[in-house]
């Protein structure tokens, strides 16, 4: 358990100061090219993707996926402790630090907050496509930063908290289970004509794993607006939690959202594009101020304040579980 909470830990940091950079390989991007290879060799049939057919293969997605990189990352973690203690507390911190988004997620929403702050709205168009599943190219200032607002409350529980808290439960190969089901979500969990069927067991396992996480990140949340200073308000983001947080076609995605919309005083969600076709969505939230680029800046803090909330709660908690483990 030591080893387990001391990389549990130096992951966390890791993750805080050194993010993702692009130059070294992810295995993220290696989950998604098993995602991408599945779905070449179980859509190569035309039609194969369509209602029953569709649905069976897209379970046979979903269960082949997890269940590989499942079994890579134990296999990976065993043989590095059987090397050594000191190797296998290094790939554990590793692998923890892998799992974990906080820094990209700040990183890429500033990008766009800089592109604002420097008047280059087309720029801040396309750098928020890039982490936002909706038609960018005609939104406003204010639509932009409400964009990478809401993707950055979204992701404080699916980047997060979420594989924090399967991480502190099972260590890495549970961690990892998670991420490549949430991977899987994101590729192929979209309700358009190409994955209506194919993508359904993906998206409703996502949103099984994520039930529990989605409602513990608001509430950290919540306690993150309540410290958080000035530019949040507690009492707010409580209010709008319960009165909003139904409002999303996802189960998860509006439990965050609505925090973050309450601490803020912002409007969120509402209409939007996707793949060119208009969907209609409910607004979250009350609409205090408009949306400022000075948003971005805030949910991220807003997010950070969340993680550190939800490390030292998870750190804690597997504390007194080893201390409990040693009587027993």
């Amino acid at each position: 358990m030591g080893y387990h909470i001391t990389a549990f830990f130096l992951g966390f940091l890791l993750d805080l100061l050194l993010g993702d950079p692009y130059c070294l390989p992810h295995p993220v991007r290696l989950i998604g090219r098993l995602i991408s290879g599945l779905e070449t060799c179980l859509l190569k049939k035309e039609g194969a993707g369509d209602g029953e057919r569709g649905i069976r293969r897209g379970i046979v997605l979903a269960v082949t996926v997890p269940a590989a990189v499942t079994a890579a990352a134990g296999l990976l973690l065993v043989m590095a402790y059987r090397l050594h203690s000191g190797v296998g507390l290094a790939i554990e911190t590793v692998m923890t630090y892998q799992l974990l988004a906080a820094k990209c997620l700040k990183v890429e929403s500033m990008k766009v907050y800089r592109r604002l702050k420097a008047g280059d709205l087309e720029g801040a168009r396309k750098a928020v496509s890039m982490i936002v599943g909706r038609d960018t190219e005609n939104l406003d200032e204010e639509g932009v930063s409400k964009a990478a607002v809401e993707t950055v409350a979204e992701n404080t529980s699916d980047g997060v908290i979420a594989p924090m808290l399967y991480t502190a439960l099972g260590g890495p190969v549970l961690g990892f289970f998670y991420k490549a089901v949430n991977t899987m979500d994101s590729m192929v969990g979209y309700r358009n004509e190409k994955y209506l069927y194919f993508g359904r067991a993906a998206a409703k396992l996502d949103d099984l794993v994520n039930f529990v996480p989605a409602r513990i990140s608001a509430y950290l949340m919540i306690l993150g607006a309540c410290c958080g200073g000035k530019d949040f308000s507690g009492k707010r983001a409580f209010r709008i939690y319960k009165r909003d947080r139904r409002k999303h076609a996802s189960p998860n995605s509006g439990q965050t959202e609505s925090v973050c919309a309450g601490a803020l005083g912002l409007r969120l969600a509402g209409d939007a594009s996707y793949f060119g076709k208009p969907v209609k969505k409910p607004y979250i939230g009350d609409e205090t101020r408009k949306a400022e680029a000075e948003d971005i800046r805030r949910a991220d803090r807003l997010m950070l304040l969340t993680a550190w909330l939800g490390e030292a709660a998870c750190l804690c908690l597997m504390a007194a579980a080893g201390l409990i483990w040693e009587r027993m």
